[in-house]
């Protein structure tokens, strides 16, 4: 493997109004946005520079069912192998696809079904300093069966498991990253966890964008029209973290940066 593989290189909206998801996170998060040359595609701008896009929700997505959410790209060194290791272990492969000068990417579902993308960059991209204010700095999954999804991650994105957290009747929080640096968690989500509208939520990923201070950021959200979904709260480790909703109903979360 690459010595970048595994790395999380951009994150991408997938919403159903990409103007008004633009001034919600331009105002709570302090994101810039730049169009880029082609297409119907907006760059998020962090102080590290670009990090990620919005765009719409594609027709095929809607259709199955997809609500507006989150999907980060995780860099692999060769897209091509990479979908047939997916398929060969269970997963799922909706897109193939080349972005002219920038990379060929593929969206794909774990075999649990949450979806993410893998990407391999035309050229070198610089990582950034994910503790400053505004960058993601934490993966979270939630899943039917973390320990074979964390097994699916570490064949197709060389994952290493770094520790495991015990949350009593919640289960179990497993640790993971790379190069012995913690990136997320995993874990089996409880039966009883729904959405606000009182679904299922499936199994699927949620990230962490790192704030200066959290209840400022919040309090902005929810001017903004933003659904709590759990928080604000400590977690191990003294981050304190908020899980929110968008107002167009993307699940994404916040989170103070990690005591050095």
């Amino acid at each position: 493997m690459s010595d970048n593989t595994g790395r999380f290189v951009w994150y991408e909206l997938l919403t159903t109004d990409p103007q008004s998801a633009m001034a919600f996170y331009t105002e709570v998060v302090g994101w810039k946005t730049q169009r880029w040359e082609e297409g119907n595609y907006t760059m998020w701008v962090g102080s590290q520079g670009p990090l990620g896009g919005v765009t719409q929700l594609p027709e095929p997505a809607k259709q199955m069912g997809a609500p507006p959410y989150w999907q980060a790209n995780v860099e692999v060194a060769n897209v091509d192998q990479t979908v047939e290791k997916v398929k060969q272990l269970g997963g799922k492969v909706y897109v193939v696809e080349d972005v002219p000068t920038v990379g060929r990417f593929a969206v794909i579902a774990d075999p649990q079904g949450a979806v993410i993308a893998v990407f391999t960059p035309s050229s070198a991209m610089q990582s950034h300093d994910v503790t400053k204010t505004g960058e993601f700095s934490w993966h979270e999954l939630y899943t039917t069966d973390h320990e074979a999804a964390f097994e699916f991650y570490r064949q197709i994105a060389g994952w290493e498991r770094l520790g495991e957290f015990d949350m009593g009747a919640m289960g179990k929080y497993l640790l993971w990253g790379r190069n012995g640096k913690q990136l997320g968690g995993m874990m089996t989500k409880p039966k009883d966890m729904k959405t606000p509208d009182g679904r299922e939520v499936p199994p699927s990923w949620m990230y962490y964008v790192t704030m200066d201070d959290l209840d400022a950021a919040l309090a902005r959200a929810k001017a903004k029209g933003v659904t709590v979904l759990n928080g604000p709260m400590e977690v191990p480790g003294g981050q304190r973290i908020v899980q929110l909703m968008d107002p167009q109903g993307a699940a994404f979360a916040l989170v103070t940066p990690p005591k050095a």
